[in-house]
């Protein structure tokens, strides 16, 4: 063989035995660094979504607890309403039977005054009536005559008690 198909057989097989070291060093020492970085990023990615995904699924689930809270709130609103309404119209109940029950008794206190007042009305003129009658009867009467009244009315009133 000549120099020259020698060299040239000696670089293809010197490219040849390269080409096999390359490959005997990248599946040797590179491919499996490469390949744990890979698995490291593919874990640390399903790791990332499955922690998205369970957010959502918190997110939903806080937006569910929001809707509950809502309606809890509505619901108790309207039974504040519900008793604020009652309560009120039991406090107006109660006052409107209350200033009735102040009425009568007023109206009462008014007639046991009115009769009251009617009652020394009477005796006030029973009384003027009296001192008139004992101012004018010594001049209208005589002695006699005052005398035989007093013992009629004492006749009567011993006769009515009997």
């Amino acid at each position: 063989m000549s120099l020259e198909a020698l060299a040239q057989v000696s670089q293809i097989v010197g490219a040849i035995v390269f080409l096999i070291a390359i490959v005997w060093i990248w599946n040797r020492f590179i491919a499996p660094g490469v390949k744990t970085y890979q698995e490291a990023k593919n874990a640390e990615l399903a790791e990332a979504e499955a922690r998205r995904d369970h957010m959502r699924s918190d997110v939903e689930a806080a937006r569910a607890e929001i809707a509950r809270a809502d309606d809890d709130c509505a619901e108790i609103r309207a039974r504040i309403d519900t008793a604020s309404e009652r309560d009120k119209r039991k406090a107006i109940e109660d006052a409107r039977h209350e200033a009735e029950r102040i009425v009568r008794n007023a109206e009462g206190e008014l007639e046991r005054a009115r009769l009251a007042a009617r009652d020394r009305l009477r005796i006030e003129f029973i009384e003027k009536a009296l001192a008139k009658a004992r101012g004018d009867a010594p001049a209208r009467i005589s002695a006699t005559a005052d005398r035989k009244l007093v013992e009629e009315t004492v006749d009567d009133l011993a006769r009515g008690h009997r």
